[in-house]
Protein backbone atom coordinates (compact mmCIF):
# COMPACT_ATOMS: atom_id res chain seq x y z
CA UNK A 1 0.00 0.00 0.00
CA UNK A 2 0.93 3.78 -0.95
CA UNK A 3 0.17 6.50 0.84
CA UNK A 4 1.22 10.00 -0.10
CA UNK A 5 3.20 8.40 -3.05
CA UNK A 6 5.41 6.75 -0.20
CA UNK A 7 5.77 2.58 0.68
CA UNK A 8 3.54 2.35 4.41
CA UNK A 9 6.94 0.91 5.28
CA UNK A 10 8.51 4.13 4.51
CA UNK A 11 5.78 5.82 6.23
CA UNK A 12 5.93 3.40 9.71
CA UNK A 13 10.12 3.58 9.50
CA UNK A 14 10.11 7.63 9.18
CA UNK A 15 7.57 8.04 11.94
CA UNK A 16 9.75 5.19 14.43
CA UNK A 17 12.78 7.72 14.07
CA UNK A 18 10.90 10.68 14.24
CA UNK A 19 9.31 9.68 17.41
CA UNK A 20 12.65 7.76 18.98
CA UNK A 21 14.53 11.52 18.35
CA UNK A 22 11.35 13.05 20.20
CA UNK A 23 11.28 11.04 23.08
CA UNK A 24 15.34 11.59 23.18
CA UNK A 25 14.65 15.15 23.41
CA UNK A 26 11.73 14.91 25.74
CA UNK A 27 14.39 13.43 28.23
CA UNK A 28 16.96 15.85 27.59
CA UNK A 29 14.00 18.86 27.70
CA UNK A 30 11.06 17.59 29.63
CA UNK A 31 11.74 19.19 32.77
CA UNK A 32 10.98 22.55 31.19
CA UNK A 33 7.55 21.25 30.46
CA UNK A 34 6.94 19.60 34.13
CA UNK A 35 3.61 19.20 34.91
CA UNK A 36 0.84 19.11 31.52
CA UNK A 37 -0.80 16.52 31.18
CA UNK A 38 0.82 15.04 34.59
CA UNK A 39 -1.71 11.86 35.93
CA UNK A 40 -3.81 11.59 32.70
CA UNK A 41 -4.04 9.89 29.52
CA UNK A 42 -2.51 13.03 27.70
CA UNK A 43 1.10 12.65 29.28
CA UNK A 44 3.57 13.53 26.71
CA UNK A 45 5.57 10.04 27.96
CA UNK A 46 2.71 7.66 26.69
CA UNK A 47 1.76 9.70 23.33
CA UNK A 48 4.80 9.50 22.38
CA UNK A 49 5.66 5.61 23.51
CA UNK A 50 2.14 5.22 21.66
CA UNK A 51 3.33 6.86 18.45
CA UNK A 52 6.92 4.99 18.72
CA UNK A 53 4.99 1.39 20.03
CA UNK A 54 2.52 1.86 17.00
CA UNK A 55 5.14 3.20 14.15
CA UNK A 56 7.48 -0.06 15.33
CA UNK A 57 4.72 -2.49 15.21
CA UNK A 58 3.50 -1.38 11.86
CA UNK A 59 6.70 -1.29 10.25
CA UNK A 60 7.45 -4.64 11.52
CA UNK A 61 4.36 -6.54 10.66
CA UNK A 62 4.60 -4.83 7.23
CA UNK A 63 7.92 -6.27 6.54
CA UNK A 64 7.20 -9.94 7.84
CA UNK A 65 3.89 -10.81 6.82
CA UNK A 66 1.41 -10.26 3.81
CA UNK A 67 -1.63 -8.93 5.83
CA UNK A 68 -3.66 -5.83 4.70
CA UNK A 69 -2.19 -2.59 5.86
CA UNK A 70 -5.58 -1.67 7.59
CA UNK A 71 -5.74 -5.03 9.45
CA UNK A 72 -1.71 -4.07 10.09
CA UNK A 73 -2.58 -0.42 11.30
CA UNK A 74 -5.46 -2.03 13.71
CA UNK A 75 -3.13 -4.90 15.40
CA UNK A 76 -0.18 -2.06 15.66
CA UNK A 77 -2.59 0.25 17.73
CA UNK A 78 -3.85 -2.53 20.02
CA UNK A 79 -0.37 -3.78 20.41
CA UNK A 80 0.67 0.01 21.16
CA UNK A 81 -2.29 0.62 23.60
CA UNK A 82 -1.91 -2.43 25.27
CA UNK A 83 2.11 -1.77 25.96
CA UNK A 84 1.18 1.95 27.16
CA UNK A 85 -0.96 0.40 29.73
CA UNK A 86 1.77 -1.81 30.93
CA UNK A 87 4.82 0.91 30.65
CA UNK A 88 1.82 3.47 32.48
CA UNK A 89 1.50 0.46 35.28
CA UNK A 90 4.50 -0.65 35.76
CA UNK A 91 6.72 2.28 35.28
CA UNK A 92 5.76 5.48 35.35
CA UNK A 93 2.93 5.46 38.57
CA UNK A 94 5.20 3.99 40.57
CA UNK A 95 8.04 6.34 39.44
CA UNK A 96 5.19 8.93 40.35
CA UNK A 97 4.80 7.76 43.73
CA UNK A 98 8.53 6.70 45.09
CA UNK A 99 10.19 9.10 47.47
CA UNK A 100 11.56 12.38 45.58
CA UNK A 101 14.83 11.59 46.70
CA UNK A 102 16.69 11.52 50.06
CA UNK A 103 17.45 15.19 50.28
CA UNK A 104 15.64 16.65 53.48
CA UNK A 105 14.70 20.64 54.34
CA UNK A 106 15.72 22.29 57.38
CA UNK A 107 11.91 22.26 58.22
CA UNK A 108 11.93 18.66 58.13
CA UNK A 109 14.55 18.30 61.18
CA UNK A 110 12.69 20.11 63.32
CA UNK A 111 11.03 18.36 66.42
CA UNK A 112 13.53 14.87 65.68
CA UNK A 113 16.07 13.52 68.32
CA UNK A 114 19.42 13.28 67.42
CA UNK A 115 22.64 12.16 69.33
CA UNK A 116 25.30 14.42 69.82
CA UNK A 117 28.85 13.32 68.39
CA UNK A 118 30.82 16.31 69.75
CA UNK A 119 30.14 17.85 72.84
CA UNK A 120 28.17 21.21 72.47
CA UNK A 121 30.02 23.69 74.92
CA UNK A 122 28.36 26.54 76.37
CA UNK A 123 28.25 29.65 73.42
CA UNK A 124 29.90 26.58 71.05
CA UNK A 125 29.11 24.27 68.44
CA UNK A 126 29.06 20.78 68.49
CA UNK A 127 28.09 17.80 66.06
CA UNK A 128 24.39 16.31 65.98
CA UNK A 129 23.67 12.74 64.57
CA UNK A 130 20.03 12.42 63.53
CA UNK A 131 19.10 8.78 62.13
CA UNK A 132 16.35 7.91 59.93
CA UNK A 133 14.80 5.59 57.57
CA UNK A 134 16.67 6.59 54.53
CA UNK A 135 20.29 6.97 56.22
CA UNK A 136 21.96 9.14 58.47
CA UNK A 137 22.47 13.19 59.01
CA UNK A 138 25.51 15.00 60.33
CA UNK A 139 24.85 18.58 61.28
CA UNK A 140 26.98 21.29 63.37
CA UNK A 141 24.61 22.05 66.51
CA UNK A 142 24.57 25.03 68.89
CA UNK A 143 22.90 24.74 72.45
CA UNK A 144 19.22 26.70 72.33
CA UNK A 145 19.93 27.60 76.20
CA UNK A 146 23.08 27.88 75.74
CA UNK A 147 24.19 24.71 78.20
CA UNK A 148 26.96 21.92 77.96
CA UNK A 149 25.43 19.16 76.09
CA UNK A 150 28.01 15.83 76.94
CA UNK A 151 28.68 13.53 73.57
CA UNK A 152 26.25 11.04 73.48
CA UNK A 153 23.32 12.78 74.66
CA UNK A 154 20.23 12.57 73.44
CA UNK A 155 18.83 16.00 72.15
CA UNK A 156 15.82 17.73 70.44
CA UNK A 157 16.07 20.15 67.76
CA UNK A 158 14.31 23.17 68.08
CA UNK A 159 15.07 25.02 64.89
CA UNK A 160 17.45 25.52 62.50
CA UNK A 161 19.24 28.68 61.41
CA UNK A 162 21.92 28.95 58.44
CA UNK A 163 22.63 25.36 58.52
CA UNK A 164 23.28 24.67 62.61
CA UNK A 165 21.06 23.34 64.19
CA UNK A 166 19.56 24.44 67.71
CA UNK A 167 19.39 21.78 70.27
CA UNK A 168 18.25 21.03 73.82
CA UNK A 169 18.49 18.73 75.87
CA UNK A 170 16.11 15.68 75.41
CA UNK A 171 14.81 13.26 78.20
CA UNK A 172 12.28 10.41 77.37
CA UNK A 173 8.96 10.25 79.69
Amino acid sequence: MELFDLPIQTIYLSTLIFSGILIILYVFFGDMADGIGEGSFLNPVLILAFITFLSAAGYIFEMTTSLNSAVILFIAAVIAVLLDILLNIFVLIPLASAEESLVYTDESLRGRVGTVLIPIPENGFGEVLIENISGRISKPASSYENTVIAEGSKVLIVEVANGVIKVIDYKEL
